[in-house]
Protein backbone atom coordinates (compact mmCIF):
# COMPACT_ATOMS: atom_id res chain seq x y z
CA UNK A 1 0.00 0.00 0.00
CA UNK A 2 1.19 3.42 -0.72
CA UNK A 3 -0.15 6.78 -0.07
CA UNK A 4 -3.97 7.13 -2.01
CA UNK A 5 -5.08 10.25 -3.58
CA UNK A 6 -7.72 11.11 -6.11
CA UNK A 7 -10.73 8.47 -7.16
CA UNK A 8 -14.50 9.52 -5.43
CA UNK A 9 -15.30 7.31 -3.04
CA UNK A 10 -17.49 6.46 -0.60
CA UNK A 11 -15.79 4.27 2.05
CA UNK A 12 -18.19 2.74 4.93
CA UNK A 13 -17.53 0.96 7.60
CA UNK A 14 -21.08 0.73 8.42
CA UNK A 15 -21.10 3.88 9.55
CA UNK A 16 -17.22 5.23 9.11
CA UNK A 17 -16.38 8.12 7.02
CA UNK A 18 -14.28 7.59 3.97
CA UNK A 19 -10.45 7.56 4.32
CA UNK A 20 -8.87 7.30 0.71
CA UNK A 21 -8.47 6.26 -2.43
CA UNK A 22 -5.85 6.67 -5.10
CA UNK A 23 -6.59 6.56 -8.79
CA UNK A 24 -8.05 8.43 -11.68
CA UNK A 25 -11.20 10.46 -11.58
CA UNK A 26 -13.96 9.36 -13.87
CA UNK A 27 -17.38 11.14 -14.62
CA UNK A 28 -20.28 9.36 -13.75
CA UNK A 29 -19.46 6.08 -13.87
CA UNK A 30 -20.39 2.68 -12.36
CA UNK A 31 -20.42 1.96 -8.29
CA UNK A 32 -18.48 -0.88 -7.15
CA UNK A 33 -19.89 -1.90 -3.49
CA UNK A 34 -17.07 -4.35 -1.85
CA UNK A 35 -18.38 -5.88 1.62
CA UNK A 36 -15.16 -7.81 3.50
CA UNK A 37 -16.38 -9.81 5.32
CA UNK A 38 -14.49 -12.07 8.69
CA UNK A 39 -12.50 -8.32 9.83
CA UNK A 40 -11.64 -10.12 13.14
CA UNK A 41 -10.79 -6.57 14.85
CA UNK A 42 -11.73 -3.17 14.68
CA UNK A 43 -8.53 -1.46 14.86
CA UNK A 44 -6.40 -0.40 11.93
CA UNK A 45 -8.02 -0.19 8.03
CA UNK A 46 -9.49 -2.46 5.73
CA UNK A 47 -7.80 -1.86 2.25
CA UNK A 48 -8.90 -2.75 -1.26
CA UNK A 49 -6.96 -2.75 -4.28
CA UNK A 50 -8.72 -2.77 -7.71
CA UNK A 51 -6.79 -4.19 -10.87
CA UNK A 52 -7.39 -4.90 -14.06
CA UNK A 53 -5.09 -8.36 -15.03
CA UNK A 54 -1.99 -6.57 -15.89
CA UNK A 55 -2.02 -5.25 -12.60
CA UNK A 56 -3.18 -8.21 -10.56
CA UNK A 57 -0.96 -9.00 -7.36
CA UNK A 58 1.38 -5.92 -8.30
CA UNK A 59 0.12 -1.86 -8.21
CA UNK A 60 -3.11 -1.71 -8.82
CA UNK A 61 -4.12 1.90 -9.79
CA UNK A 62 -7.40 2.16 -7.65
CA UNK A 63 -7.42 1.57 -3.93
CA UNK A 64 -9.46 2.89 -1.00
CA UNK A 65 -9.22 2.04 2.64
CA UNK A 66 -11.66 2.63 5.55
CA UNK A 67 -11.03 2.21 9.55
CA UNK A 68 -11.52 -1.89 10.30
CA UNK A 69 -14.76 -2.49 11.66
CA UNK A 70 -15.43 -6.04 13.60
CA UNK A 71 -17.12 -8.38 11.31
CA UNK A 72 -17.91 -6.80 7.72
CA UNK A 73 -16.60 -3.20 6.57
CA UNK A 74 -18.05 -1.79 3.47
CA UNK A 75 -16.19 -0.08 0.73
CA UNK A 76 -18.11 2.08 -2.03
CA UNK A 77 -15.94 3.09 -4.81
CA UNK A 78 -17.63 5.18 -7.83
CA UNK A 79 -16.94 6.34 -11.22
CA UNK A 80 -15.24 3.48 -12.44
CA UNK A 81 -15.03 2.00 -16.13
CA UNK A 82 -16.80 -0.91 -17.17
CA UNK A 83 -14.10 -4.16 -17.71
CA UNK A 84 -12.92 -6.86 -16.05
CA UNK A 85 -11.15 -6.08 -12.76
CA UNK A 86 -10.05 -8.22 -9.31
CA UNK A 87 -10.21 -6.95 -5.81
CA UNK A 88 -7.34 -7.62 -3.31
CA UNK A 89 -8.30 -7.13 0.29
CA UNK A 90 -6.09 -6.75 2.85
CA UNK A 91 -6.68 -5.91 7.15
CA UNK A 92 -3.89 -3.99 7.80
CA UNK A 93 -4.47 -4.05 12.06
CA UNK A 94 -1.27 -1.79 13.38
CA UNK A 95 -1.78 0.54 10.44
CA UNK A 96 1.49 0.98 9.26
CA UNK A 97 0.44 0.89 5.59
CA UNK A 98 1.52 -2.38 4.81
CA UNK A 99 0.94 -6.42 4.89
CA UNK A 100 3.06 -7.82 7.69
CA UNK A 101 4.90 -10.94 6.64
CA UNK A 102 5.78 -14.17 8.77
CA UNK A 103 8.76 -16.58 7.68
CA UNK A 104 8.27 -17.70 3.88
CA UNK A 105 6.41 -14.84 3.03
CA UNK A 106 3.07 -16.06 4.70
CA UNK A 107 0.79 -13.25 5.58
CA UNK A 108 0.59 -12.16 9.35
CA UNK A 109 -2.72 -10.03 8.62
CA UNK A 110 -6.00 -10.49 7.05
CA UNK A 111 -6.44 -10.92 2.99
CA UNK A 112 -8.52 -12.07 0.70
CA UNK A 113 -9.57 -11.64 -3.09
CA UNK A 114 -12.95 -11.29 -5.13
CA UNK A 115 -14.59 -14.43 -5.50
CA UNK A 116 -12.95 -15.90 -2.53
CA UNK A 117 -10.11 -16.87 -5.03
CA UNK A 118 -7.90 -19.58 -3.59
CA UNK A 119 -4.89 -19.29 -1.58
CA UNK A 120 -2.64 -22.19 -2.53
CA UNK A 121 0.94 -22.06 -1.32
CA UNK A 122 0.71 -19.13 -3.45
CA UNK A 123 -1.19 -15.73 -4.41
CA UNK A 124 -4.66 -17.06 -6.29
CA UNK A 125 -4.70 -16.99 -9.84
CA UNK A 126 -6.58 -14.08 -12.20
CA UNK A 127 -9.11 -16.24 -13.38
CA UNK A 128 -10.26 -17.50 -10.26
CA UNK A 129 -10.33 -13.95 -8.55
CA UNK A 130 -11.87 -11.57 -12.07
CA UNK A 131 -14.87 -10.55 -12.24
CA UNK A 132 -17.35 -8.41 -14.94
CA UNK A 133 -18.33 -4.93 -14.30
CA UNK A 134 -20.67 -3.20 -16.59
CA UNK A 135 -23.56 -1.84 -14.16
CA UNK A 136 -23.27 -1.14 -10.54
CA UNK A 137 -22.52 -4.41 -8.25
CA UNK A 138 -21.91 -5.27 -4.99
CA UNK A 139 -19.35 -8.52 -4.24
CA UNK A 140 -18.69 -10.14 -1.17
CA UNK A 141 -15.10 -11.34 0.45
CA UNK A 142 -13.99 -13.20 2.81
CA UNK A 143 -10.42 -12.06 4.63
CA UNK A 144 -8.07 -15.20 5.54
CA UNK A 145 -5.68 -15.35 8.29
CA UNK A 146 -2.51 -17.53 8.45
CA UNK A 147 -1.37 -16.54 11.47
CA UNK A 148 -2.19 -14.96 15.14
CA UNK A 149 -5.87 -15.48 16.81
CA UNK A 150 -8.56 -17.11 14.70
CA UNK A 151 -11.98 -14.88 13.93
Amino acid sequence: MKALTGLVLAATALAAPALAVRGKPADDGITLTVAVDNVRVAKGVVHIDLCREEEFLKDCPISAETPAVHGRTVLVLHGLRPGTYAVEATLDENHNGKNDRALFGIPKEGVGFSNDAPIRLAPPRWKDAMFELHADKMIELKLRYFTGPRS
